[in-house]
């Protein structure tokens, strides 16, 4: 039968030879059983990373020697085989990077080479043993630090002690007897040499720090930790009186500080107007700083708001500032963000209302855990926040309907938050919030003296054109509404209790 030129007669001839041309692949290697090309080509491999693996191998050459294809599941390894040593230390890296972070230290007892290349994929650690740091050996092990915390380790605590002392911002393991004045006393922290070289230790294994949590630094080591730590840019620094910030004269890179001056119970340090003017000048690009427990006043502020221009976010929590320090806010020209945070008095002493000025760039005020039944001071608040466009009150104290009314000078606002404000009424709410014509946004939580049946019709027409609306007032309606048609919670109705 003739066949056209285009036409193969012997097609099987043709892909046989493509397929002899074709390059074996490894699956081809291993489904024909060519164990010469396979040992070639493991040794090829594992040539490759020996020559670019810092740590030695953890098998021996004659392993691979050995390895043959006649076991019936040649997936199954020999227990005393390690056949992740063909791999280069950049390859295994790359590969233990895409494990999840809670499984690095896990991933560290398989071997010293795992742990050697585990330990370089950890960004973040709290250190509770100050020996291993001063030892060297946390720099060794976690070279890639870019974040640590130091507190726990500065605090010499028992740490078999079945008492724990938790706060906020630390928490340490006490014995059963307590100092006078507080649970920890002076003598309960590492002095300040053995801090500073500590410090030292640490920046010179872990050069690229960015964040650091530290407790009772002196200037020297502050001084050393900015010189050698140039991408330093967040800093939280514990127990420091005034002239101990003179070493953040180094840190000209700080983008973010906390400083904690006391916390009751727990240590008390002194930081005034002094230090806040050290760390104005010191810090000039600071964009956010948070003060704890410090004291000061009008000078301090005014300092930072003419030092720290490109200041952003200012909270104070449980300040000790003297009267009249509202006043000094106009002085930050770039503020946008004011937190309180467990403030006993806002300001005692505020002064006239001609003196106070006012912060024309703040667009959020937030108001947590303060107590408000100074209406002195609240209302000077309110005057220099003014421009403000988001309101936030969170369990607050004494917000009632004689104080809140403060709030309706802030006549730009667009977003109200109440959570935890037991007595604010309905008709409080109501009064206030029909004067903020550009309210977009409500949220009332657990504020239990609100009642659903207490709305009126201009307030309900108020939440019918708001964008967003959480209404949440009182969390017994809440929960019966939750409950309704299931019977439970009635009279004669159904009991959860076991018979």
């Amino acid at each position: 039968m003739p066949t056209s030129p285009e036409e193969n007669p012997n097609p099987k001839v043709k892909s046989a030879a493509a397929a002899k041309k074709r390059r074996s692949s490894l699956s081809d290697i291993w489904n024909n059983k060519d164990t010469q090309a396979l040992k070639q080509l493991v040794l090829q491999m594992r040539a490759q990373s020996v020559s670019n693996s810092t740590t030695p191998p953890s098998e021996p050459e004659s392993d691979i020697q050995s390895l043959t294809l006649d076991d019936p599941e040649p997936t199954r390894f020999n227990s005393g085989s390690d056949y992740t040593a063909v791999l280069s230390d950049k390859l295994l890296l790359s590969v233990l990077s895409k494990i999840p972070e809670q499984q690095h230290i896990s991933n560290s007892l398989v071997c010293k080479r795992w742990c050697k290349l585990s330990g370089k994929l950890v960004r973040s650690i709290k250190l509770l043993d100050w020996e291993f740091l001063e030892s060297g050996r946390l720099s060794y092990r976690f070279p890639g630090l870019i974040d640590i915390d130091l507190v726990r380790a500065c605090v010499k605590s028992r740490r078999n002690s079945g008492i724990v002392m938790s706060y906020r911002l630390v928490s340490v393991h006490l014995d059963s007897n307590s100092t006078h004045g507080g649970f920890v006393g002076k003598e309960g922290f590492l002095g300040q040499e053995a801090v500073d070289g500590g410090v030292k230790v640490l920046v010179e294994g872990c050069a690229n720090l960015r964040r650091i949590v530290l407790m009772n630094a002196s200037v020297e080591g502050l001084g050393y930790l900015g010189e050698k730590c140039e991408t330093l840019q967040e800093l939280e620094l514990h127990f420091s009186d005034d002239f101990a910030l003179k070493g953040l004269f180094g840190c000209r890179n700080l983008q973010i500080l906390k400083l904690v001056g006391c916390i009751d119970g727990l240590y008390n340090s002194m930081v005034s107007d002094i230090g806040l003017t050290i760390l104005a000048q010191g810090c000039p690009r600071l964009l956010k700083l948070e003060l704890v427990g410090c004291e000061g006043s009008y000078d301090g502020i005014k300092a930072i708001g003419q030092c720290c221009q490109m200041l952003e976010e200012l909270i104070l929590c449980d300040h000790r500032m003297d009267g009249g320090w509202l006043s000094a806010l106009s002085f930050c020209s770039n503020l946008k963000t004011l937190k309180l945070q467990c403030c006993k008095v806002l300001d005692s002493s505020p002064g006239p209302d001609e003196h106070l000025g006012s912060c024309s760039t703040l667009e959020e005020l937030h108001l947590h855990q303060c107590q408000l039944r100074d209406k002195q001071g609240v209302r000077a608040l309110f005057l220099v926040c003014g421009t403000v466009r988001e309101l936030v009150f969170g369990d607050c104290w004494g917000l009632d309907n004689t104080i809140f009314p403060a709030a309706s000078v802030c006549r730009s606002l667009r977003n109200l938050s109440l959570e935890g404000c037991s007595l604010l009424t309905t008709e409080g709410l109501d009064s206030v919030v029909q004067s903020w014509k550009e309210l977009e946004r409500l949220k009332v939580v657990s504020c239990n003296n609100i009642k659903d049946s207490e709305i009126t019709p201009e307030l309900a027409t108020l939440f019918s054109v708001l964008k967003e609306l959480k209404w949440r007032p009182d969390s017994r309606s809440f929960l019966s509404s939750g409950l309704e048609g299931t019977g439970i919670g009635q009279k004669g109705g159904r009991s959860l209790r076991r018979k």
